[in-house]
């Protein structure tokens, strides 16, 4: 498994009458890499504003050559081992609802399964959302390209660079739809150029 760490420090978000939740760990499904991406907030009773604190993301990657099924089983394992280091509130995950490439779905759709698996054993509520969603939430147009999603997540997170792999970016984009879902906004006029 591969993270890395950015600070957003002095990002703040409006309070919304939602649930507070103090970290949304945002999931890009797939067989041979799983993009993660969690948002660190302080949860406090603070009547207009919270605080982003820290943003970190990665991927889980699974052995390439091996069948299917010792695949879904790291993928088991490794989000385990995940969920008990970084202690998620919640998860945001992407619903898949079309593929261009069958012999690709049932692959994802699988590792999805085990995800789910996974976030139900250890009781963690969790919200999916299509790509339109996410793209809507980020971008402000549920056709907006993908590139354009992950940069505007970067400038959300006032982050100074994409971060990579794609998945992870795709994963952090989750978790901030997640925020836009529950009726907390990131401010873009916090940010510095």
């Amino acid at each position: 498994m591969k993270a890395s760490t950015d600070n957003c420090n002095g990002l703040t978000q409006e309070k919304g009458n939602q649930p507070s939740f103090g970290k949304i760990l945002g999931i890009d499904p797939g067989l041979a890499t799983i993009g993660f991406g969690l948002l660190t907030r302080a949860v406090s009773e603070s009547p207009s504003k919270r605080t982003l604190l820290g943003c970190q993301w990665g991927v889980i990657s699974t052995s390439k050559g091996k069948p299917d099924a010792h695949r879904l089983a790291e993928i088991y394992r490794d989000l385990n081992a995940l969920c008990d280091q970084l202690n998620p509130d919640c998860v945001s995950i992407e619903r898949l609802f079309f593929f261009k490439n069958a012999k690709t779905m049932v692959p994802v759709c699988q590792a999805r399964g085990v995800i789910l698996l996974v976030l139900a054993e250890r009781g963690i509520p969790f919200e999916e959302y299509t790509p339109m969603q996410v793209k809507q939430a980020i971008a402000g147009s549920g056709k907006a390209e993908k590139k354009e999603v992950q940069e505007m997540a970067r400038q959300l997170l006032s982050l100074d660079k994409l971060p990579r792999p794609d998945d992870a970016a795709d994963a952090l984009a989750l978790a901030v739809c997640h925020l836009h879902h529950i009726g907390e906004r990131i401010h873009l006029d916090t940010m510095t150029s």
